[in-house]
């Protein structure tokens, strides 16, 4: 046995194939990414506490010596059962080293594969159909997001798709769904451009922010940024149903059909929730990168076809 199996077993560290897997979970729940294992980095006391790892434990250290300047390298064991089990999900493809994850997100972390993701995501025991609906980050989606980001807009843009989509749902339809919800909701930080809410759950999973369509998939409309709008719940609703729009220069029109509703509507308490946020003439919360913003082709076709007046 070696060096570090022997200290492996005399501390009772967690089996390999364990920290891979928790490693896996762990990605799913920080959206698809985490750092490097340096000293001082959250994630690795995150993991320490999955696995109830006692001081001892945390703090035990690999000694070998560097032979070509004749000095004592000291490595902490947890900190090297931690890489060991990520480098053979590296070798698996299920995720990517930062050395390759820096050169699409500018940031040394692990990153999810699609692979992985699926594997992560049957280990939570979470369906593949929420795929659809997870800001979970994988490296094929995000590098068609960067893609996506680094493209100049069309000059003549169309918002319907002319080809004929198969029925049948297919691997590389599913991607580029989720390719438009990514690329909508990060270029608007997750936030609706409406009311700016910026929130998730507990767990981290879920965004409450979606990734409107401004020409529904009903009419063609394309899955592209172009055609998309960061969006709460509530003001996703009211958007598709035509209770507001937007003008060319990107601030709310709001239905003339709002003050025709009885008094109790779209209240929460006393609180007009519905209108203070829907106000004429608002302007909405944009991209930071101006070539990310809806298309007036987009816009014009919502207004004359969805809008409500």
């Amino acid at each position: 046995m070696s060096y570090e199996g022997e200290m492996l077993k005399k501390m009772r560290m967690p089996a390999r194939k364990e920290v891979e897997e928790a490693l896996l979970k762990t990605l799913i729940k920080h959206n698809g990414t985490i750092k490097e294992f340096a000293t001082g980095e959250e994630i690795v006391d995150e993991l320490a506490d999955l696995f109830s790892l006692n001081e001892e434990q945390r703090s035990a250290v690999l000694e070998r010596i560097y032979r070509k300047e004749n000095r004592v390298v000291k490595t902490p064991l947890w900190h090297r059962l931690l890489y060991r089990a990520a480098d053979s999900l590296a070798r698996n493809k299920l995720v990517t080293r930062p050395t390759k994850t820096i050169n699409l997100t500018n940031k040394r972390e692990w990153m999810l594969t699609e692979r992985g993701y699926d594997f992560g995501l049957r280990l939570l025991k979470i369906p593949s159909t929420q795929k659809d609906i997870l800001p979970i980050k994988s490296f094929e989606v995000q590098k068609l997001v960067n893609k996506i980001k680094s493209s100049p807009k069309p000059e003549k843009y169309d918002p319907f798709e002319n080809r004929m989509r198969k029925r049948t749902v297919t691997k590389t339809l599913n991607i580029r769904s989720r390719v438009f919800r990514q690329v909508v909701i990060e270029s608007y930080d997750y936030r609706c451009s409406v009311c700016g809410l910026k929130i998730n759950s507990p767990d981290n999973l879920y965004w409450e922010v979606e990734a409107a369509h401004i020409v529904p998939h009903s009419k063609k409309g394309k899955d592209d940024i172009w055609n998309g709008i960061a969006l709460c719940r509530l003001h996703h609703w009211a958007f598709d149903v035509g209770w507001f729009s937007l003008t060319d220069d990107y601030k709310i029109l709001l239905s003339t059909g709002y003050d025709k509703l009885p008094n109790d509507y779209g209240k929460i308490g006393n609180i007009d929730f519905f209108k203070n946020a829907i106000t004429p003439n608002k302007p909405l919360l944009l991209p930071e990168i101006k070539s990310l913003k809806p298309d007036k082709a987009s816009i014009q076709w919502h207004r004359k076809n969805i809008f409500y007046k």
